[in-house]
């Protein structure tokens, strides 16, 4: 009963995470310099990897990208989409992953999420470097990787190491209360 319960609520998160994702970038792209450099659809899939597990961070990373060109033709399916695809996944795959590793200590959240971030992001080059692989037309240089993996990035990624820890300490304080009271 508890384990059906338990799957039933990571369930309904991760619905809730994938509609966050879908529509934050709509609410960060109203601030022109650095709206899409706050990286709005990575912060929900990196929750879901924290609080659902990786099985659902990895499920919610995959779809994201894709549901959201369908819904609203953004971000480009080729080669952002793709790419995306499967950075978001690794985010919530490993997120949850090593969060559980852990055993949910507070350091765990950070190293979980650097970690997270940096695999993410080098999958993301390196599905790129396959994709563009097979154009003529554009180059994915080091330089390139650099730039637009972190550089470009950095309001995104302070913003990540700022928020989803407070979030995450915040949610199992929360729990831990509400355990307490049943």
């Amino acid at each position: 009963m508890f384990k059906q319960k338990e799957q039933i609520q990571n369930m309904v998160l991760s619905a809730l995470l994938l509609a966050i994702g879908l529509v934050l970038p709509f609410l960060t792209g109203q601030i022109p310099e650095i709206g899409s450099a706050l990286l709005p659809m990575h912060i929900p899939v990196l929750i879901c990897g924290f609080i659902c597990g990786w099985q659902w961070g990895l499920i919610v990373g995959l779809i994201m990208p894709l549901l959201r060109f369908l819904l609203f033709g953004f971000p480009p399916i080729y080669p952002n989409g793709i790419a995306m695809t499967f950075e978001l996944a690794t985010y919530g795959a490993v997120s949850g992953l090593l969060y559980s590793f852990f055993k949910k200590k507070t350091i765990g959240i950070y190293l979980s999420l650097i970690t997270a971030m940096l695999v993410g992001r080098v999958v993301w080059g390196m599905v790129r470097v396959v994709l563009l692989g097979f154009s003529d037309t554009e180059v994915f240089t080091w330089a390139i990787f650099v730039a637009d993996a972190f550089i470009n990035a950095i309001p995104g990624i302070v913003l990540q190491i700022v928020l989803i820890p407070l979030l995450i300490m915040s949610i199992n304080k929360i729990t831990s209360y509400e355990k307490e009271f049943q």
